[in-house]
C-alpha cells in the first residue's frame, strides 16, 4: 500500500536540513524501490527555500511507514515541526502503473 509522508519543518531550520541532506538521501536510497516519490516542500515566492519533505512509500502498514519516518536521519536531527502519515493512491499521471 502507498503512504504519503509530509514533515514540515521547524522554522528557520535550514542550516539543520542541509548538514543531515547527504545522509537523509543516502537513507532514502537505501529502501530502494519502496520509495515511489521523495522531495522537498518548497516556500513560495521568488526565492524558494526547503521547508518540509513528501515521500510516497510503499509500505505493509502505517507502523512500519511511521517506523521509516522515525529512522529518517532528518527526524534524528530534530529537523521536522510536525510529521503527518497518510494513506495515498496513485489515480493519474505519467508514472502511474496501469
Amino acid at each position: 500500500m502507498l503512504f504519503m509522508i509530509l514533515a514540515h519543518d521547524k522554522a528557520d531550520s535550514l542550516d539543520v536540513r542541509m548538514a543531515n541532506r547527504p545522509a537523509h538521501l543516502s537513507y532514502l536510497e537505501g529502501a530502494g524501490d519502496r520509495i515511489k516519490l521523495a522531495g522537498p516542500i518548497l516556500s513560495p515566492g521568488e526565492d524558494p527555500k526547503p521547508v518540509g519533505s513528501m515521500i510516497v512509500i510503499d509500505a505493509a502498514s502505517e507502523g512500519a511507514v511511521q517506523l521509516f519516518a522515525d529512522n529518517d536521519p532528518y527526524a534524528s536531527a530534530g529537523l521536522f515541526e510536525k510529521v503527518e502519515i497518510k494513506p495515498w493512491k496513485a489515480a493519474v499521471g505519467a508514472w502511474v502503473p496501469a
